[in-house]
């Protein structure tokens, strides 16, 4: 199974591609996608919807891992970090992938036995996990690696079942609405 894990964000998204043979992770390729300060929000959708359709394209995993949001105290951020996570949603549905969401207590509690693990610990279990030699840079790209290695040890669960309702048509699909760098392994 091939696991296209996604940290959303507007300035920078992490990218991180698993192959999975449901006992082993294999990183294929981890990096950012990532748009200039000072440009119009609009420019830098298009450019983060263009970038992530051509990943999508490129490495055509079966399924896309993404980070869900939450809100603490910066709403203005929060807000631009969930229409990039729009973009990449609809890039990802217009391919027909399922996509997943995991909150940040899920990704830990899958990498690292823990919910409530350090962000440290989190990247040197996904280093070890993946056999790599150093942890991932930017973070943003090993939180993506992060996520695709939780949805690979929460895929045989109910989860994706659960995250699937009946079209019409009887198809499954996501229930939910919720690359300029990169480093090739």
């Amino acid at each position: 199974m091939r696991i296209l894990g996604v940290d959303p964000g507007y300035a920078i998204v992490g990218i991180g591609v698993v192959d999975y043979d449901h006992v082993k992770f294999r990183a294929v390729e981890y990096g950012a996608i990532t748009t200039p300060a000072g440009r119009p929000i609009e420019e830098r959708l298009m450019d983060i919807y263009s970038d992530f359709s051509s990943i999508l394209e490129e490495y055509r995993p079966d399924a896309v891992s993404m980070e869900q949001l939450y809100f603490t105290n910066n709403t203005t951020t929060g807000i631009a970090v969930a229409e990039a996570r729009g973009v990449l949603l609809l890039a990802a549905a217009q391919k027909n992938i399922p996509i997943y969401s995991y909150t940040p207590m899920q990704v830990k509690s899958a990498v690292v036995g823990y919910g409530r693990a350090e962000k440290e610990q989190v990247m040197e279990m996904t280093r070890r996990l993946l056999g790599l030699k150093a942890v991932p840079h930017p973070d943003d790209a090993a939180d993506a690696l992060a996520l695709a290695i939780c949805h690979g040890h929460n895929g045989e669960s109910r989860l994706p079942t659960a995250a699937l309702e009946e079209t019409k048509g009887g198809n499954r699909r996501p229930r939910q609405v919720q690359y300029k760098e990169k480093k090739t392994l």
